[in-house]
């Protein structure tokens, strides 16, 4: 399934909501097109990853081009909404390391204003989780 992207605004916060693939070709072109197109001063924007089933190396490299491009506009960027596989794979490649993460779409927009209370995405808890599992 090719990466579908849609692109809307919730609180003066870009989000973009990702459904399909982060795969090399079309799919990451489309991406890194979008997170160009990303506004604001600084830019603020969410990747809502509820839809992605999958992420190759070449995805991978383009989530670090995301978080690299937005912070040199001295801006973040942040995931909500991943699935357990991509967690996984974020983890193992740590890539967690350089995103804040969090369960729903609402508390990584709450993250952008520091007056709120939000709830981050707990990776540690979830490893733990992994290995009771195994």
């Amino acid at each position: 399934m090719a990466l579908e992207i849609k692109r809307r605004e919730r609180e003066g916060i870009d989000l973009l909501d990702l459904n399909g693939r982060i795969t090399a070709g079309k799919d990451v072109a489309a991406f890194r097109a979008a997170v160009e197109q990303v506004s604001g001063t600084p830019p603020r924007l969410v990747l809502n990853m509820k839809g992605v089933d999958y992420v190759d190396s070449t995805g991978l490299g383009a989530l670090v081009m995301c978080a690299n491009r937005i912070s040199q506009l001295k801006g973040a960027a942040k995931l909500a909404e991943v699935n357990r596989r991509n967690i996984e794979l974020l983890v193992m490649t740590k890539i967690d390391t350089i995103f804040e993460i969090f369960d729903d779409e609402t508390e990584a927009v709450n993250s952008f204003f520091p007056e709120r209370a939000i709830r981050r995405f707990d990776i540690l808890s979830f490893v733990r989780h992994l290995d009771d599992e195994d």
